[in-house]
């Protein structure tokens, strides 16, 4: 009878303990972060193209745990965006400031933010910021090429590649193309230096590469500036591959019965 009376104050007592150990760790599951965001985007309206514009997101932690903030990116590097605080109490605010540069930029422009945190419902926030950038008239470069390959040359061969330049801009365009081993032409005559093109005008210009002295893969960039405010210089790249009369035999030798065969 004693024994059994002890064995069930033990099972009692076990019991009690299971339902104070459980309740506890309910209790503690229980505790979670929480945000609520003020708003989640902004639009700064119409700005003036390379302005940069700030705004804060102001969010509340209304849960009962510190929320974390593990990490804040950005959708491009002309996004900004900081917290005000790694960690938010329960019932405290916090912010995201976010910086947009529209420097480059035209018309409708939206960037998003990305917030991660503890948050118990949202891991991963989305914030968004746009504008409407107004450019001012200004020149504009564009070229019809960027890569010009002259594929494969002799040992002692010059060549010729040519590129269009258009003034894409409402103001006149100022060009200038500079570079020691290489000669500029218009119209079959040398280049006149700057080039000047009005709106909407277009201008061929043909570029003769050196006499190769050197083999192999031969790769140079010109490069090409103006007086476009965003891309003030462009570069075009030109790559050609260079080879002996003799390593041209070789090619002819190795390769002349696939070739005839086409």
């Amino acid at each position: 009878m004693r024994n059994a009376a002890i064995s069930r104050r033990r099972i009692r007592l076990i019991s009690v303990a299971v339902l104070l150990t459980a309740g506890t760790m309910f209790a503690a599951a229980e505790k979670q972060a929480r945000t609520r965001f003020n708003e989640t985007s902004w639009n700064f309206g119409k700005v003036k193209e390379g302005e940069a514009m700030t705004h804060e997101f102001v969010f509340t932690n209304e849960g009962d745990a510190p929320l974390l903030i593990q990490r804040v990116v950005t959708s491009c590097g002309c996004t900004a965006a900081l917290a005000s605080d790694d960690e938010i109490g329960p019932g405290k605010d916090g912010r995201i400031k976010a910086t947009l540069d529209t420097t480059g930029y035209a018309g409708k422009v939206i960037k998003y933010v990305y917030v991660e945190s503890n948050d118990a419902g949202t891991r991963r926030r989305e914030l968004t910021v746009e504008a409407e950038v107004e450019v001012q008239p200004q020149a504009r470069i564009e070229l019809d090429r960027y890569n010009i390959d002259l594929g494969l040359s002799l040992e002692g061969e010059a060549l010729a590649a040519g590129v269009t330049i258009k003034n894409a801009g409402e103001l006149e365009l100022k060009v200038e193309i500079a570079d020691p081993e290489f000669t500029f032409r218009v119209d079959g005559k040398p280049a006149a230096f700057p080039l000047k093109l009005r709106t909407g005008q277009s201008v061929s210009v043909e570029i003769l590469s050196p006499v190769q002295k050197k083999r192999g893969m031969l790769r140079n960039y010109i490069l090409v500036k103006s007086n476009d405010p965003v891309r003030s210089a462009v570069s075009l790249y030109v790559s050609r591959y260079v080879v002996t009369k003799e390593e041209l035999k070789d090619l002819f030798k190795k390769y002349g019965k696939v070739l005839g065969d086409q």
